[in-house]
């Protein structure tokens, strides 16, 4: 984790080993990065956390080169954890040129014109939500899931007149749980990976908690829609501008579903994420080509730049005119930022210190799984990575587990909430960014209303509170099986010594 730098580095000799930060010096950069994020954002009211988040890996490196590290290793701490995120960077880019393609295509106008058309307002949120979950449980990820069918509901709800920030809190719970639960999905994978389980045996230990959150926050949308949503007179007036306009600019049939339906398709047969995303985006160009009357150049400056549209009709030209790859490099840059702050944290060893000061403080079951929940949702605060918050508890809780004879199930199920259900609620963090920007919540432009849709995702914190009590009840916290207890000794771990 700590390697030492290499010899031929200026002020390093070969003798020159990096000292382990103590939890005074490891909170450090944390402190003050989180400082000057709040002045940031708070004081300046400006939601640009790129320059605090650079002052943070500059802070980092400074106590680094004291603790002994020299640049070069801390720069490969840097580019080690922004090089295991390039596939999720990846998936960003290829999002953004679908955006701005099927909205050419005719594929997002279709959806939101049948949206609007066979939905009601009452029903809309609760079946956003599932149809989210399905998709995304069918990709097995939760941003390609809210890059397109999210943004069609996005429409759909701005049609019925529902808040955005309600819109978003569906779409958010619904895509999250697919990743969370796919066996296509990166997470859903890595975090049996670090904790030495299975993966279907990890997928089904998430379903105590994960199928209540779901149920509760199925109740609560459907709730709101039946109370809160009307269908009056007004909703029909707006639904039927939009929707006559939807029919003016773009030709609307089922057969502009169809890069959709590609997607899935490819999906189900369990055909790599990005491929399969790209390929939605061939077949949307040639959707654009043949039905839209779209020549080669626009569909390329509809992929790089967005889609723009001017029809007078505000909701329609709000939600239409975006996509595209530049859209998404605000969010890529702040995306780089924040694993880069991580990978220098976790090299310098500032992350492993308040991990171990906190292990050394819990002695009990339910203490241990909170502390593993809480650090993977810290590391998500701190270093803005969905990755390093599943991988870092993972690896320096697992001995802990299995010296208590608990499965390491119960990691497993603890990281993979802590980390890939609360990323997407930190707007900071890779998953929040995401968010926001393919949802266009319009943060970035002061509209800190559409934060609420942190707390209306409903199933994305409910899910680690439900494994907690599960944890100080002892419901659902398996004890260490004996084939596992069997591998951990074949691997040389520590096991146990009571029941």
């Amino acid at each position: 984790m700590n390697a030492p730098p290499p010899a031929s580095e200026p002020g390093r000799a070969d003798s020159d080993a990096p000292r382990q930060p103590g939890l005074g010096v490891a909170i450090i950069p944390i402190v003050l990065t989180l400082g000057i994020l709040a002045l940031q954002l708070f004081y300046f009211g400006d939601f640009t956390p790129h320059i605090p988040l650079a002052c943070g890996i500059a802070v980092t490196a400074l106590a680094g080169y004291w603790l002994g590290h020299g640049w070069r290793s801390i720069e490969e701490g840097i580019f080690r954890v922004i090089n295991v995120s390039l596939p999720s960077v990846s998936i960003l880019i290829v999002v953004g040129i679908i955006i701005g393609v099927w909205i050419a295509s005719g594929t997002v106008p279709t959806l939101i014109y049948y949206g609007l058309v066979l939905l009601s307002p009452e029903t809309f949120l609760a079946a956003g939500m599932i149809l989210c979950a399905l998709v995304s449980v069918s990709l097995g990820t939760s941003w390609g899931t809210v890059g397109t069918v999210g943004l069609a509901l996005m429409g759909i709800g701005a049609g019925f007149g529902i808040p955005a920030y309600w819109t978003a809190g569906a779409v958010v719970s619904g895509a999250f749980f697919g990743d969370k639960v796919s066996p296509l999905s990166d997470t859903t994978n890595l975090a049996p990976a670090v904790t030495g389980t299975r993966l279907f045996d990890h997928i089904r230990n998430l379903l105590p908690t994960t199928v209540p959150a779901m149920l509760v926050a199925l109740a609560v949308y459907a709730g709101v829609g039946f109370t809160l949503m009307e269908s009056d007179s007004a909703s029909f007036a707006r639904i039927e501008a939009i929707t006559g306009t939807l029919q003016a600019h773009f030709h609307i049939s089922p057969l502009m579903l169809v890069p959709a339906l590609l997607v899935i398709a490819l999906a189900v047969t369990k055909q790599p994420p990005i491929p399969s995303l790209f390929a939605g985006a061939v077949a949307g160009a040639l959707v654009a080509a043949f039905f839209q009357d779209r020549g080669l150049h626009e569909i390329f400056t509809f992929a790089n730049s967005g889609y723009e549209i001017a029809t007078g009709v505000s909701e329609v030209d709000d939600l239409l005119s975006r996509g595209g790859i530049q859209s998404m490099m605000w969010t890529v840059s702040l995306i780089l930022l924040a694993l880069g702050l991580g990978g220098a944290l976790e090299r310098t060893g500032c992350l492993q210190a308040i991990v171990r000061a906190l292990m050394a403080r819990v002695r009990r079951f339910a203490a241990v799984q909170a502390s593993a929940t809480a650090t993977a949702v810290s590391t998500n605060l701190v270093a803005g990575d969905p990755y390093l918050s599943i991988a870092l508890p993972g690896r320096m809780f697992a001995p802990t587990y299995r010296g208590m004879g608990y499965s390491t199930l119960n990691l497993s199920r603890a990281v993979e909430e802590g980390g890939t259900l609360i990323s997407p609620l930190v707007p900071w963090n890779a998953g929040g960014a995401f968010v926001i920007a393919a949802l266009a919540l319009g943060i970035a432009d002061g509209n800190f209303d559409n934060l609420l849709y942190i707390p209306l995702a409903i199933a994305c914190w409910l899910s680690p509170v439900i494994g907690i009590t599960y944890a100080i009840t002892g419901l659902f916290s398996p004890k260490a099986s004996e084939e596992e207890r069997a591998e951990w000794e074949r691997r040389g771990e520590e096991v146990a010594t009571t029941p």
